[in-house]
Parts: C-alpha cells; sequence; structure tokens
C-alpha cells in the first residue's frame, strides 16, 4: 500500500547514518492481510513471557499452585483481555500501535495485599495430597482472594481514568522526574526475587540452562539473521532474513527448556518422588490437565464472583497505577519515534492514559488479579521488524482474543516446569530493575545531591518492607482499617522508593538541569505543532473529528474542543488539509480497523 505524504516527509528529513532505519510500513499504511497475521503472531510471542508469568506468579498467593486447570483459566483470561485493551487502545487511544497487556507494577502491590495475614494461604492448600480443586471450600479459598484483587483494581483504575480525561497527567509529569521513576522501576523487579529464586531453586540447573539460552539468544545471537522462505509478486518464492533471535529470545530459551524438561521426564532421568530435589521439574506433574481443559471457553465479566473492595487493597493498587501511567507517557514517544509518527499530542497522550485505566477496570471486572499497561518489549519490537503499522496490532489484539477463548491454550502453558519459568524470571526482572536504572542517564550523578536521593530511596525500599514483612503486629494504630492501609503501603518496595525520590527530589534544592528534568523533557516532550501531519494520526477514528468540526459553527458545542482529550479546532481543521495541499487529505480509517474493533 501506498505511505502516506508525511511518511515520505519525515524519511527525507533522516540522515544518512540513520537511513537503515526507514520503515517498510508506517503506522498509517496497511501490509497485505498475510503480513499482518505473521507480524501480528510475533507480538503476541513477543509479549508472552509477562502474560505468562504474572498469572503463574499471582497463583502461588492465590493458594492455587495445585490447581493446574485454574491456572490455566487465569492465563486465557488475560490473554483475552490485553486483546480487548489493545483494540481499544489503538482505536480509541492513543491510536499508535502498542500492545497492551499485564503489568508487574500491580503485582507487587497485588502480593503485598495477599500477604496480610487474613489472606495468607491456609496450611492445608499447601499439600497437594489435602487439595480438592473442586471442592467449595478450596473455591472459595481462592475466589475470595481474587475478588479483593479484582476490587481494588477496579477502583483504582477509575482514578487513572480521571487523570486521563482530565489532562492531570501533564501536571504529574510536572513533579515527577528520573530520581522518582528509577527507584520506582528498579524495584519492581527488586522486590521479587523472592518469587523468582523460590521457582529456580526447584532446580537450579534447568533453571541456569534456561537463563543461558536466553542471554545466548538475545546477546550474542541478536544479529545473527535465519533465512525464512517468502513469497510475493516480484520476486516469487524467495528467502527472506529474520532476526528471530532477536525478536523472540525468551520463546525461544523457554521452549528448548521446556523440551529438554520433557525428555528427561520421558526417560526417567528426573526424579519420581515429590521429596526429591528436581522433581518440580518434571513435565508430567500438572497430570491431565491438557485433557480436561475445554476447547472453547469465553472469559466473562464476575466470572469468580462479586467483586470486593478494601481501602488498603486501593491504596496499594493506586501506587502501581500511577508508576503505570509514568512509564506508558514514555512508551508512547518511543513507539511514535519507532512507527515513524508524529510526537504524540497532549490531547492523544490523555486519551491513551485513560485507555489504559479502562483496561484496568475491564481487567479487573475478568479477574486477571492483575490490569494492563503499554508493553515496552513490543515497542522495540517495531524497530526491529521495520513494520510499524497499527493495522498489525490491531492482528495481535484479535489474535489474542481468539487465543483466551481456547481453553487448552492456556492449560498448555501451565505445564511448564518451575524452573524454567524461574529462568526466565531471573532474566526478566533484571531486564526490568536495569531499565529502571536507565532512566538516570537524564540526571546528573555526578552531583551529590543525586547520588543521595537515589541511594536512599533504592535502601529504604528495600529495607523497611523487609522489616515491616518480619514484624506485621509492629502496625498497631488502633484502627483495623489505617493497619491494613499502612500495612500494604510499607510492603510494596516500589511505593517505599518512589515515595522517597519523590519527596527528597521536589524538596532538596537543585537546578532543573541538575534533576535531569531538562534533559526529561526533551526527550519525552517534542513539540507535535511542529508536525502539521499530526492530525491524520492522532485524530478520533471514523472521521468523528470531522463531524465535531462541523459541530463547532454552534455555539454551545464550542466548548468540545477544549477537553483534554479531544483534538483542538486547529487539528481538527488540519485534518481536512494536513499539509496544506488539497492532494495529500487526510484519508478516513481503513475499514479493517472498523472490523478489527467490531470483532
Amino acid at each position: 500500500s501506498e505511505k502516506p505524504a508525511f511518511c515520505h516527509c519525515r524519511e527525507e528529513t533522516l540522515s544518512v547514518e540513520h537511513s537503515r532505519s526507514k520503515l517498510a510500513y508506517c503506522v498509517m499504511d496497511v501490509p497485505p492481510w498475510y503480513l499482518c497475521i505473521l507480524l501480528g503472531v510475533q507480538h503476541c510471542l513477543t509479549a508472552f513471557g509477562g502474560l505468562i508469568a504474572i498469572p503463574l506468579i499471582l497463583s502461588q498467593a492465590l493458594c492455587l499452585q495445585h490447581d493446574a486447570l485454574t491456572q490455566g483459566y487465569l492465563i486465557s483470561t488475560i490473554f483475552f483481555v490485553s486483546g480487548l485493551c489493545t483494540l481499544l487502545q489503538v482505536t480509541f487511544g492513543v491510536r499508535l500501535p502498542i500492545l497492551q497487556g499485564g503489568t508487574f507494577t500491580l503485582l507487587a502491590p497485588s502480593l503485598a495485599v495477599l500477604s496480610m495475614p487474613e489472606w495468607k494461604c491456609p496450611a492445608w492448600t499447601q499439600n497437594a495430597s489435602l487439595v480438592n480443586t473442586s471442592s467449595p471450600a478450596f473455591i472459595e479459598v481462592w475466589q475470595s482472594r481474587m475478588r479483593e484483587l479484582q476490587g481494588s483494581i477496579m477502583v483504582g483504575s477509575c482514578f487513572q481514568i480521571l487523570v486521563g480525561f482530565s489532562g492531570l497527567i501533564g501536571l504529574f509529569m510536572r513533579f515527577i522526574g528520573p530520581l522518582t521513576i528509577a527507584p520506582t522501576i528498579s524495584l519492581i523487579g527488586l522486590s521479587l526475587f523472592d518469587s523468582a529464586g523460590t521457582s529456580a531453586g526447584n532446580h537450579w540447573g534447568v533453571a541456569a540452562m534456561t537463563t543461558v539460552l536466553i542471554i545466548i539468544f538475545s546477546q550474542y545471537l541478536r544479529d545473527m539473521s535465519v533465512p525464512f522462505p517468502a513469497y510475493n509478486k516480484t520476486k516469487s518464492f524467495h528467502s527472506a532474513k529474520m532476526y528471530i533471535f532477536q525478536i523472540l529470545p525468551v520463546l525461544l530459551g523457554i521452549t528448548l527448556s521446556w523440551l529438554v524438561c520433557y525428555l528427561l521426564t520421558t526417560y526417567e532421568v528426573l526424579p519420581s518422588h515429590p521429596e526429591k530435589y528436581g522433581y518440580q521439574a518434571r513435565t508430567d506433574l500438572k497430570g491431565d490437565v491438557i485433557a480436561q481443559a475445554p476447547w472453547f471457553r469465553l472469559p466473562y465479566p464476575g466470572q469468580w464472583g462479586m467483586p470486593t473492595v478494601s481501602l488498603a487493597g486501593v491504596f496499594g493498587i493506586l501506587a502501581g497505577v500511577t508508576s503505570s501511567m509514568v512509564e506508558s507517557v514514555g512508551d508512547y514517544h518511543a513507539c511514535a519515534r519507532l512507527s515513524g509518527a508524529p510526537p504524540p499530542p497532549k490531547h492523544a497522550i490523555n486519551r491513551g492514559v485513560a485507555m489504559e485505566g479502562v483496561g484496568c477496570l475491564l481487567a479487573g471486572a475478568w479477574g486477571t488479579g492483575n490490569g494492563t499497561t503499554s508493553y515496552s518489549e513490543n515497542v522495540g519490537a517495531l524497530g526491529i521488524t521495520k513494520v510499524g503499522s497499527r493495522m498489525v496490532i490491531v492482528t495481535s489484539g484479535i489474535l489474542m482474543v481468539i487465543m483466551g477463548t481456547f481453553g487448552k491454550i492456556g492449560a498448555i502453558f501451565t505445564t511448564i516446569p518451575s524452573p524454567v519459568i524461574g529462568g526466565m524470571l531471573l532474566v526478566m526482572f533484571g531486564v526490568i530493575s536495569a531499565a529502571g536504572v536507565s532512566n538516570l542517564q537524564y540526571a546528573d550523578m555526578n552531583s551529590s545531591r543525586n547520588i543521595f536521593i537515589f541511594g536512599f530511596s533504592m535502601f529504604t525500599g528495600l529495607a523497611i518492607p523487609n522489616w515491616i514483612l518480619k514484624n506485621p503486629s509492629a502496625i498497631a494504630t488502633g484502627l483495623i482499617e489505617l493497619d491494613h492501609v499502612l500495612q500494604v503501603l510499607l510492603t510494596t518496595s516500589m511505593f517505599m522508593g518512589g515515595f522517597f525520590g519523590f519527596v527528597l527530589d521536589n524538596t532538596i534544592p537543585g537546578s532543573k538541569r541538575e534533576r535531569g528534568l531538562e534533559a526529561w523533557s526533551e526527550a519525552h516532550h517534542e513539540d507535535p505543532d511542529n508536525f502539521p501531519e499530526s492530525s491524520m494520526v492522532y485524530n478520533l477514528p471514523f472521521s468523528f473529528s470531522s463531524r465535531l468540526s462541523s459541530s463547532f459553527s454552534s455555539s454551545w458545542m464550542k466548548w468540545v474542543c477544549y477537553l483534554p482529550f479531544c483534538p483542538p479546532t486547529k487539528s481538527i481543521s488540519q485534518e481536512q488539509d494536513p499539509l496544506g495541499i488539497m492532494e495529500n487529505k487526510a484519508k478516513p480509517d481503513p475499514p479493517q480497523i472498523a472490523i478489527g474493533t467490531a470483532l
């Protein structure tokens, strides 16, 4: 398909050193249907690690470690909701090719809520011989904990919706800089070291094999291309190079380790006695879960019962939601650069943040035990594949919805041995921690002020939660609800680190350059007014902006253009002639996007 005029304009301004970064398809291009499916599957597989890791980690705190069938249902649900939220984000949100999925920023506060004394798993649920997964008592044990998370996530998501639709995210970004973001994101990974270590410790050999494979694929072989058969009208059948190790290192590492564990189980190399070391690496521990799982199962809101709400849970989720919003704003700008789109204007960012809040609300209603956020891994995949079309991400969303309705797909993922998951988490949580530290590149780390703020925030973010977990009775204010709120907040490492970083960075004297706010702003807030083609990408879909434009002639409708999530009048008028020449008139959205949303 022919590229929009703005894609050519931007490519002509690229320097020679960036000529290799030219895109095969820009954000508004529509690749052939077979390429959309192929690249859509690739994006689903890229998000595979995070999508399956979150429900498997949560299952321990939900007392589900011996109920593989329900674990499969959770995996199917998170696939379904992630696909649904992706379609909403691409169509009505920020309108960039950005995938939505489960978020680790909500995992830490969720585990903090479930670590409270009243939500600790009963001892009998830890013994596989005592667990009857179909008994009403066991079902109520795990569903009551899930409903607690659901209610907290749904209420917390309303705050994100409010911030997005009101435009308050711009106000937040004035006070949140690198010294707040760095400890917050880093402590997400560091605080989960126990989950990774426990899973990997079931068989360190298998875990090490998984870790080594992922490292080899993602670091040593990332520049190695593999020939694949391809076809087009000009070249007919030919071989095309694909950087498969760079795109799918986690999936390849897990698959190979999974296969090795299957062979070791088949030939009885791994012990068959539950008390012996290495038993957890067997692939036959989940019995006939694949046979038990239904072929088709449609997840629906309230499938685990009516959600419940607690003040402590809401405050914990709010801490995760806040950090997720700030992280997503950076993802929007990175995605725009890699997809050949102009920098996202304020109204598009506001809609994107609000739509992520809607996604969290849907995730809470459906019962994933988690929320949704933009996936940085898939943003990076855009730069690798050189395909920035949002139609590809629409296809990914449809595929994830379809995968979520096949019960056996979720059941298959539950058979991955625990040490294999542990090996993946060692890499994944390490990368998350390093990604947080990378935000310090914007600040002056030769400054003793900044070194103190970051070091103190990181250390207290680890020390205080550790002490509170060992001394839970130390919090006794006399008000039970207040005790619960403090318990959750003080045991959430990312909240503690982010809180101290925020307070110290905004109270200790320091210039904007020293604090990194100038460089941060330059990197994330390029002026979209310099790109008149912005309206073609970010305006509301289905020519809705044009309909608003015709309504502005009425005085009682003029206020609509001042809504933070609506395009301004200037942007709407540019939609009629975005480049100042009538022959480059903006085209309506491709019908495939409308069809994808309807599906």
